[in-house]
This record gives structure tokens, sequence and C-alpha cells, in this order.
């Protein structure tokens, strides 16, 4: 009772913030991305909630939980990534979009860097986006069945539904200031919770030798960050960093900034938070191997709600699960928002209605979040679904058809349409095809987002090179106000 109390009341401020945000959401600008007017630590804990999502909580801790510390190298390339996506895309691309016609979409802002007039970029752009967030969605949909039924003992079901409609309704009635307010909220609870479980486990098992001597007696190789794990492994792991450079719901936090001068002080807030917030589900998975040593747990990736229950009051219990849902949460919404704005601006008003009117745009936004929404229910109804092979697959897509091209446009003055049209094309089918392929060689055990990633930036470079664009010209001049404000 007490812990469904913590619940009600959790979703009754998430829901106030997104009535707030109502009302100032005026047009679909506001709407998509919150009127350009975030400020560092909203933009920062923004883009790392949404980022960072269930998968924080739940699954890596799972991992470490039955590997060990072979797992650390996922997190070491995350933060790599994320800190050079904060250094070298983020005030770049928040001028570059407001130049490129005031871009408000990933989609657009292609759109308008390669002067398309035949709209296949903007198209292509916007299916991508769509796929692969709608496998993204699911898995947030499905931390959120496992955090219910693992809570109160209700159905599987039953606990997707719930956050479908939580998210749902928030997502389509505040828009991109809802999510980005509630983000901020979502990610100090998840930062509160991640310090506080390592901290009281480690106090409960008396400590540093106690839990040496835990390890020591079940496998002392689970504190090998190298034992029983393949350079490819390592490799796979390593690359999950690269994905940063391509997931529109974090790319959109760079250019919803009231401007370039809060990226500093909103790039050291994330990846402070960042950096403690992996640090903890570390060590709560590397702690829990002592804590559960005799015990069967049958799925790894619900040892933090476990602890919530076991270690804590109800009362704190009660929060610490609501920062579970809170990481489902953020990512989930962002990702519907991006989805959202991928059907309506770039498909919608770019081909179908383009005299619609603000008020058609956004009742057809909140229409087309409610669609993806169920789409991603039906993806999710396996409670068997991993986290984070539904994760890995929608990052690596994700990174691997836009992350070269952004990074390209943004210093390359000589890519063309034909260099940003095939690499979004060879990054997609890469990542689809490679894990088909796993039978035929080792090679091919490798995480797609790397090779996915390498031969689409390849691709983006020979066929720049090898075809010309008549509008070539049109679109390396852009490059020319950009440069002059950096000098500025």
């Amino acid at each position: 009772m007490i812990i469904s109390i913590v619940f009600c009341t959790y979703i009754s401020i998430i829901f106030f913030i997104g009535i707030v945000s109502y009302f100032y959401t005026q047009n679909l600008k506001d709407y998509m991305l919150g009127g350009r007017s975030l400020s560092g630590p909203i933009a920062a804990l923004g883009a790392g909630a949404s980022d960072m999502s269930s998968w924080l909580l739940l699954a890596l801790p799972g991992a470490v939980f039955v590997n060990g510390l072979n797992e650390i190298w996922l997190p070491i390339g995350l933060v790599l990534g994320a800190y050079l996506n904060w250094k070298v895309v983020a005030k770049r691309l928040r001028i570059y979009t407001e130049i490129a016609k005031d871009s408000i979409t990933i989609p657009a802002f292609l759109d308008n860097r390669f002067e398309d007039s035949t709209g296949m970029l903007r198209l292509l752009t916007a299916a991508v986006i769509l796929i692969f967030f709608t496998f993204y969605t699911a898995s947030g949909f499905v931390a959120g069945g496992l955090l219910f039924s693992s809570t109160f003992n209700v159905n599987y079901e039953y606990g997707m539904y719930i956050t479908a409609i939580v998210v749902l309704v928030y997502t389509s009635i505040g828009g991109f200031l809802a999510i980005s307010w509630i983000d901020f909220f979502q990610g100090c609870l998840m930062f509160v919770a991640l310090l506080v479980v390592p901290a009281v486990i480690f106090n409960n098992l008396e400590g540093y030798s106690h839990i040496i001597n835990g390890i020591d007696t079940k496998s002392p190789e689970l504190l090998n960050p190298f034992y029983n794990i393949s350079i490819a492994s390592t490799l796979s792991l390593l690359a999950w960093g690269l994905g940063y450079f391509g997931q529109p719901h974090i790319l959109v936090r760079f250019m919803a900034t009231k401007n370039e001068k809060v990226i500093p002080q909103a790039r050291i807030i994330c990846m402070s938070w960042m950096s403690l917030a992996l640090v903890g589900a570390v060590l709560t998975g590397i702690f829990s191997i002592v804590f559960f040593q005799g015990t069967l747990i049958k799925s790894p990736e619900t040892i933090f709600i476990i602890l919530s229950k076991t270690l804590f009051n109800p009362w704190i219990g009660g929060i610490l699960l609501a920062a579970v849902l809170s990481a489902t949460m953020s990512t989930a919404s962002a990702q519907l928002l991006a989805s959202s704005s991928a059907v309506v601006e770039d498909f919608y008003h770019k081909f179908l209605r383009k005299n619609a009117g603000s008020k058609e745009l956004l009742i057809t936004s909140r229409i087309i979040v409610t669609l993806i929404t169920i789409v991603a229910v039906f993806m999710a109804h396996d409670p068997k679904s991993s986290i984070l092979n539904l994760v890995g697959h929608a990052w690596a897509g994700l990174g691997a058809s836009f992350g070269p091209i952004i990074i390209i446009s943004l210093f390359w003055r000589n890519v063309n349409w034909y260099g940003a049209l095939s690499g979004i094309i060879v990054g997609a089918l890469v990542v689809i095809i490679w894990p088909m392929m796993k039978s035929f060689s080792p090679i091919f055990e490798v995480y797609e987002l790397l090779p996915g990633f390498v031969l689409s930036f390849l691709a983006i470079v020979i066929f720049s090179k090898v075809f010309k664009d008549k509008n070539s010209e049109k679109s390396r001049s852009c490059l020319i106000p950009l440069k002059k404000s950096f000098n500025k």
C-alpha cells in the first residue's frame, strides 16, 4: 500500500508537469523543440535521462551481476562517446540547425543542409527514425511491465499498459517542454537511486573485504575485466559509444538549448551525472554477486527491483522503484516525440499537407504519438524480451544511420546529397543484415554498430567524391555563416 501511494504521488507530479507544459505549447516548434529555450542544467539532465533509460537500472546491473567486470567496457565506451558528442557535435549542431532554415528535426536539418529538392533524404531519414525508435520504445514498455509485475505481483501486460498510458498522456499533452522538465526531475531521482542502493548494499555486506572474499568464493575471475571476453566482444562493448552521434532524442537536446553558450555548462553537468550513475549501476551489480549468493534469481534484470524492496522501508523503496519507472518513461517519451516529429513534420507536413496550420499539426502529432504507442505495446507483449537486446539493436540502427552524416555534415564542406543518402542507407542495412550473418564467420559476432558506422562513413566520403551534386556549391556555402558564428 505504501509503495502504491509513492507511485501514485510520483505519477501525479508527472501529470502536473505535463499539464503546466501544455499551456506553454502554442505551435509545432514549441511541441517538438520547446521553442529553443532550454537552460544548461535542463538540457544536460534531459540528455542524460533520455539516453540512459531503464537499462541503466535494470539491464546493466543484471549484466554485471551475471558476467562480472568484463562488462565494464560498455560504460567506458558510453562515457567516451557521450563526451565527444557534447564536445564535437553539440555547439555546431545548435548553431547550424538554426542557420539551416531553423530546422526543428534531424530530417529537416539534413534536408535543408543538402538543399534536397527531391524530398528523398527527408523521407528516408524519417522512416529510419520511425522503425528503430519503435523498437527502442518497446524496450521501455518491457521494463515497465517487469517493474509492475515484480513490485505489485500484477500481470506483466497490465504493468506494460500502465507504463504506456502514463507516457502517452504526458507526452501528447505537454510535448517537448513536458519531457524536458520531467526528465530533469527524473534524472535527479535516478541519480539518487544509483548512489543510495550500492551504498546500502556495501554497508549491509560489512565492507570491502567481505565483498572481495565473497566474490573470490564464487569466482575470482568476476573481478577481472579481461576474463572470458574476446577482442571482438571488447570492441563491441566500446563501440556503444559511437551510437551517441546519431541519436535524434539526444541531438535534439543540443538543438533546443537557448544558445550555444550554455553547452559547456551542460556538458560538465551531464558528464558528471552520467559517470557517477554508471559507476553506481556497476557497483550495484558487483555487490549483488555477494548479496544474492546462494539465491536463485530468475531474471538478473530485476535485481535492482528486488534490492529496493528488500533493503529499504516501503517509503524509500517506493521512491527507488519510482526511479526505475522514471528511467523507463524518460527515454520512451523522448523517442515517442522524435518518432512523431518524423511522421508529422517530415512526412505529413512536407508531402501531404504543406499548407497545414499550426493547430492541425499539433493535433496530428498527438494522434501519431498514440498510434506509435500502440505499435510499441504490441511489440513488447513478450515478457521474456531482453531489454538490452532491444535497446542495442535500436541504438545501433540510429547510430550507424545518422552518426557519420551528422559529424561529416558539420565539418566537411564537400559532402553532398549523394553521400548523405548512401550513408544513411548503408548504415541502416548493415545493422539489419549483420546479425543475420553470425553463423557464417566469427567476425559477425562484433556488435553491428561498429561495422555499420565505419561502412556508412566510407560510403558518405566515396559517393560525395564520385558523384557531383548540382547543389554542392550551395550546400557548401551554408558552412560560411557557421564559421562566422564560431569566430564571433
